[in-house]
């Protein structure tokens, strides 16, 4: 038969949540092997470049960073301005890294439309992704057994509220997956039950299980009512659920860490440290096992932090937007730039200098996790989504050949989406909108 939409299964509120990704996702192939990577991290910065200070010198693996260009951070230990992130963690990266430039968003230009369009490659319902974001249609297929299908850590995302310029995560058409912008909460939300009170943490269990029973008998009422195609897809769904309902029940293998100083996560002073406790926090979530899927989201676009530990007030989109004639603006943009070039350079050592403990004798998580750095502009002075900056962190357990910069001349975004499924060991040919292009990037993977 036919897909069949949500609205024609007339599905109840628990089985339409819980059962959506999996109707369409389920019948991907067991992700072993070399070449596939255990997790996905993706990270954020906002407001786009300037080419002219982003792009490295030279190509292949004999390219470089120039001094004081944007990504220069990433290959020499350069001192946090903000005197949060350790120098042993700001260590270079550039033979970890691929540097991707030359990729255009199809049919897409300004500010809103790139943010959508970043991690969806503007898909819709009728699209392989159904909408969804990257980071959500991988955790769709490689969450099923985790604490957390996903995480979403963020720094100051929410000033303007939830709207499709503040959200980069989609669970479907329009549907935001919101970041958390606070340490404290995320991380009662991870080791809650370790910390809190073992009453509270025990009667939020059984609602979370009496959430699944609902989903579980809704699911069972809609198997009579589908072909044998879509039964067998929810017959898997309610095998993951009951596997999800295992998991409520059986304790994090890490013992709780040191909560995160309270503090005002909204007031701009904190961005340095908030960002720091998000990034810590990723990490332990990925080493403890709670999730295989995990983004950090700095502002968003036309966010306006002002970057004050850097000693200017500008905000951070104005800045973005200062022509070659304002070289004080230009400046200014760039140390901003650079600044999170280090964010980036502290999540990738936090990676390589922890132990992977899911892979005996493996000296670093780095090595079996991939890390995408996005932004959704290309040049910000111009509002285009063309030549769009991204930096790949991590081999994806030996996929990606790493300590290379490589110009993809123009190739289409929604191909790089496609390659970072096949990496995390999905099967799909397309992501988004396919006539803006189908496979993987070419080149990627040599």
């Amino acid at each position: 038969m036919g897909k069949l939409t949500r609205r024609q299964l007339g599905l109840g509120v628990g089985a339409s949540l819980l059962a959506a990704p999996f109707l369409d996702f389920l019948g991907r192939p067991a992700r072993a092997g070399s070449g596939v990577a255990k997790r996905l991290v993706i990270m954020f910065s906002p407001n786009g470049t300037i080419p002219a200070h982003w792009t490295p010198a030279g190509s292949g693996t004999g390219f470089s960073f120039p001094v004081g260009s944007i990504l220069e951070p990433l290959g020499t230990t350069i001192a946090d301005p903000a005197m949060v992130l350790p120098a042993a963690m700001l260590a270079p990266i550039q033979s970890d890294i691929t540097v991707c430039g030359g990729i255009d968003f199809v049919n897409t230009a300004n500010h809103q439309p790139g943010m959508v369009a970043m991690l969806t490659g503007n898909g819709d319902s009728t699209s392989v992704s159904g909408g969804m974001s990257v980071d959500q249609y991988v955790a769709a297929a490689i969450g099923k057994t985790t604490k957390f299908q996903s995480l979403q850590f963020g720094v100051q995302t929410s000033s303007y509220g939830a709207t499709p310029e503040t959200r980069m995560s989609y669970s479907g058409p329009n549907v935001f997956v919101p970041p958390e912008d606070d340490p404290v909460a995320a991380y009662s939300r991870m080791f809650g039950a370790l910390v809190g009170d073992p009453q509270a943490a025990a009667l939020l269990l059984n609602e979370q299980k009496s959430v699944i029973d609902l989903a579980e008998g809704e699911l069972a009422v809609l198997r009579g009512r589908v072909g044998a195609a879509e039964q067998a897809k929810l017959d898997a769904h309610l095998t993951a659920l009951r596997a999800l309902e295992q998991t409520l029940s059986t304790p994090t293998t890490c013992g709780a860490p040191t909560a995160p100083t309270t503090v005002d996560y909204a007031d701009n002073g904190n961005f340095p440290a908030v960002g720091k406790a998000q990034m810590d926090l990723l990490v332990t979530a990925l080493a403890c096992g709670m999730t295989n899927v995990a983004s950090l989201q700095w502002s968003f676009t036309v966010g306006q932090p002002s970057l004050t530990w850097l000693g200017f007030s500008d905000e951070h989109h104005s800045l973005s937007h200062s022509d070659d004639t304002d070289t004080v603006g230009v400046g200014k943009f760039v140390a901003a730039e650079r600044w999170f070039a280090q964010q980036f350079c502290y999540l990738v050592n936090k990676l390589k200098n922890t132990p992977d403990p899911s892979t005996p004798g493996s000296t670093s998580m780095l090595d079996t996790t991939l890390v995408v750095w996005t932004k959704e502009l290309g040049d910000s002075r111009a509002h285009v989504c063309t030549g769009v900056p991204f930096v790949l962190a991590g081999s994806a357990n030996g996929r990606f050949p790493t300590g290379r910069y490589v110009d993809f001349m123009g190739a289409s975004h929604s191909q790089l989406l496609v390659s970072i499924c096949q990496a995390m060991g999905l099967t799909n040919t397309s992501f988004g909108d396919p006539t803006a292009g189908t496979g993987p990037l070419p080149g990627l993977t040599s």
